[in-house]
């Protein structure tokens, strides 16, 4: 994909937002305003044969605003009542600034990323088979924000942090920038995008990988820190008070299998494991407010978790 050529010094969100595709899975975004969040997002919808529905969440936002709703409609001098589907029924939904809308409405967007269905009325509307929710917040602005509840971040597959680009991508991004200027503002269609079944496809291979069960034992033992984390280290002990989720497993779980696919094999290794630990599990945990006291973040704690399992040979 040329994603990379729309959102220069995010190679490592690319590819992971990537993993999240191939994954079958939804991602968080968070990062500072201005870093390219919802550019991202267009970006890859734009190399996809696929509809994207941009939800700009707001305080006054009411769940049939994305589910839909019934409605009464008149066909053929008969008053019937239909659904009519909302921007939820899309292939790739942008839910801008997720923590700007009220618990309920955050609460519409469970069953969809779960279960893949929404119900209204009693009566279940599937989703489409291709099906990505990929949100975007502000971690410094909580002014008129509703925090996203666990149950929610749950089932983000991972949570991925934008950072500021160096000062070479940046002087790339204004060359960019003035380029698209001169195409009326990057308006020019995509020469050729993927289409669907070669998504769906790669999925299969991805699901074929080969995971040897010392690396499903290491996996385990992973997970399992962060749940029990003061049998393995004092220090980590004091920092996690709440750990990974058995849906955590699972995700990682499906990550290094999508990792170890973008990387050609045909196995996973610990490295693959590895590379996706922290954007999967960093929004898993609770930590302690000891952990707030010693200035001690999720990644952090992640790795001291990686330095105290042991790696299978």
């Amino acid at each position: 994909m040329n994603v990379g050529q729309s959102v220069l010094g995010q190679a490592g969100v690319i590819r992971h937002l990537l993993i999240g595709l191939l994954a079958d899975g939804h991602v968080l975004l968070e990062s500072l305003p201005g870093l390219a969040k919802t550019r991202l997002v267009k970006a890859l919808a734009k190399q996809l044969d696929a509809k994207m529905s941009r939800i700009q969440f707001t305080p006054d936002l009411l769940p049939s605003d994305i589910t839909g709703a019934e409605i009464l409609q008149q066909v053929e001098g008969r008053n019937q009542i239909r659904f009519q589907p909302g921007p939820l029924f899309g292939n790739v939904i942008l839910a801008d600034e997720i923590n700007r809308a009220p618990a309920k409405v955050q609460a519409a967007l469970l069953e969809a990323m779960e279960e893949r269905q929404i119900t209204v009325a009693g009566e279940s509307h599937a989703m489409t088979p291709l099906f990505m929710v990929i949100a975007t917040q502000n971690p410094i602005e909580q002014e008129g924000t509703y925090p996203l509840p666990e149950a929610q971040m749950d089932r983000f597959l991972m949570k991925l942090h934008l950072d500021y680009p160096s000062p070479t991508d940046e002087a790339a991004v204004l060359q960019l920038v003035r380029g698209e200027e001169v195409l009326a503002h990057g308006t020019a269609p995509v020469a050729q995008r993927l289409e669907q079944q070669a998504i769906f496809t790669a999925r299969q291979e991805v699901g074929s990988i080969h995971v040897a069960p010392t690396i499903d034992r290491y996996l385990i033992d992973l997970v399992n820190g962060t749940r029990r984390p003061a049998e393995l280290d004092p220090e980590l002990g004091r920092w996690i008070t709440v750990g990974a989720s058995p849906r955590g497993g699972i995700a990682l779980d499906r990550a290094a299998r999508a990792h170890a696919w973008l990387n050609q094999q045909d196995f996973v290794s610990p490295d693959d494991v590895r590379a996706v630990l922290h954007p999967v599990l960093r929004h898993r945990m609770m930590l302690s407010y000891d952990a707030v006291a010693d200035g001690v973040n999720a990644d952090q704690v992640l790795d001291r978790l990686l330095d105290k399992v042991a790696i299978p040979a």
